[in-house]
């Protein structure tokens, strides 16, 4: 919902530049093997790789690319067990790339992105993470906005100005509520 919100929505009317980092919750949450957790997160990490073999061989565009399939795949058809090559296909990549699901080539690559994001926010998030600069300069990290549906319009651009104010203040850490409605997805991606 929120890198919707972010691509959809906000990146052209504020001009961002968008970098897609990794965040692994098998890096993050060291499930144990055999617990219900375990193999999901292990088959999104595998994906990571996959994406990181994107970045190094196709740029960072291609990242967002595979990223929109991906997501689609695991959100909108409920599907961890979908061929990457489809994916890579869809997303008009390599299908090369995935090889990288079986290597550990691009695992320290991820830890380190990973480990990166953070950094930025400390150890008690989860995902999404969205990092900028702020106007003192400073690179700033922020768990969230976790949102249910995706803003639009003028909606999107307030939510993202207030976000941007708020990481920019010094001392400032926290907002939450209580979810009470699950994600309304827009139409799928393709």
């Amino acid at each position: 919902m929120t890198a919707r919100w972010v691509v959809d929505e906000v990146k052209d009317k504020r001009d961002l530049n968008i970098t897609w980092q990794p965040i692994s919750l098998l890096l993050k949450n060291k499930p144990e093997e055999g617990s219900p957790f375990f193999e999901p997160v292990t088959k999104t990490f595998k994906m990571l790789r996959v994406l990181e073999s994107v970045r190094a061989g196709e740029g960072e565009d291609a990242v967002g690319a595979l990223y929109w399939q991906l997501g689609a795949r695991i959100h909108h058809d409920k599907n961890l067990d979908f061929d990457m090559t489809e994916a890579l296909e869809a997303a008009g990549l390599p299908t090369s790339h995935a090889d990288a699901l079986e290597s550990e080539a691009f695992d320290d690559e991820i830890r380190g992105r990973h480990d990166a994001g953070l950094a930025l926010t400390g150890e008690d998030v989860g995902t999404p993470i969205i990092a900028m600069t702020d106007p003192r300069g400073v690179k700033q990290g922020i768990f969230g906005p976790v949102i249910t549906a995706v803003p639009t319009g003028d909606d999107a651009l307030t939510l993202w100005d207030g976000m941007s104010m708020m990481m920019s203040i010094d001392g400032f850490w926290e907002l939450k509520r209580t979810r009470t409605r699950g994600p309304e997805f827009p139409a799928r991606p393709e």
